[in-house]
């Protein structure tokens, strides 16, 4: 069963309620006897283990042709040989 959070909007009391679904929502606050109102919060999601990306679930070969890993190996770059550094000039000494 889910549990709610419930906020009086007279006394700002807050409480938590477990209740079922089909259950009315509750109305009056238990301190003062104002209106209580339900409070609304984005839920954390942590995905862990395996099948939550795209290319986890498909077998190699759906892989579109962008996605599949090529056997040949990568092409390199070719070398450009560049010409040798020039040497600085040694200080003179005195």
């Amino acid at each position: 069963m889910p549990t709610y959070q419930y906020r009086c909007t007279n006394c700002g009391n807050e409480l938590e309620a477990v209740q079922k679904f089909s259950d009315p929502a509750l109305t009056v606050c238990p301190e003062c006897e104002g209106e209580l109102r339900k409070v609304f919060s984005a839920v954390g999601v942590v995905f862990k283990g395996s099948g939550f990306y795209r290319t986890d679930s498909r077998k190699s070969s759906s892989l579109p042709a962008s996605e599949k890993k090529s056997d040949a190996p990568a092409a390199k770059p070719a070398k450009t040989e560049s010409a040798p550094a020039a040497a600085a000039p040694q200080a003179k000494s005195a």
